[in-house]
């Protein structure tokens, strides 16, 4: 009984730890336009596009949202997600990601000063 509970805690931890090295961790640095002129001080703007990302995908694991270098960058698992449905995720949200522009829908669900002036 001895050998067979350390047998199974051993395959039991070569099967974890092969899982756990699979997993494909890429981050994406992506440049946006972010217009409000007080998102520095209250950050709706990052609150409104991190839920828009990890609404939209699974898989992420961290998100920045730098409002004075207008970039997002994201950590997530490419087995999960990919960087094109990130980019949708944003613009969804209603911001520019990289040469991906928002649709005039969702810019017009923004706060009047998140938008372009």
């Amino acid at each position: 009984m001895k050998k067979l509970t350390i047998t199974l805690l051993v395959t039991m931890s070569v099967t974890f730890f092969s899982y756990s090295q699979k997993t494909e961790k890429q981050t994406i640095t992506i440049a946006t336009n972010i217009y409000c002129n007080h998102c520095l001080q209250c950050g709706s703007c990052a609150i409104n596009i991190n839920s828009q990302i990890r609404n939209l995908n699974k898989g992420i694991s961290k998100i920045v949202v730098k409002p004075e270098d207008n970039t997002i960058t994201v950590t997530f698992n490419s087995e999960k997600t990919n960087p094109d449905k990130i980019r949708a995720a944003i613009n969804a949200a209603g911001y520019d990601a990289d040469e991906q522009k928002a649709t005039a829908e969702a810019v017009s669900r923004l706060d009047a000063c998140c938008r372009k002036k």
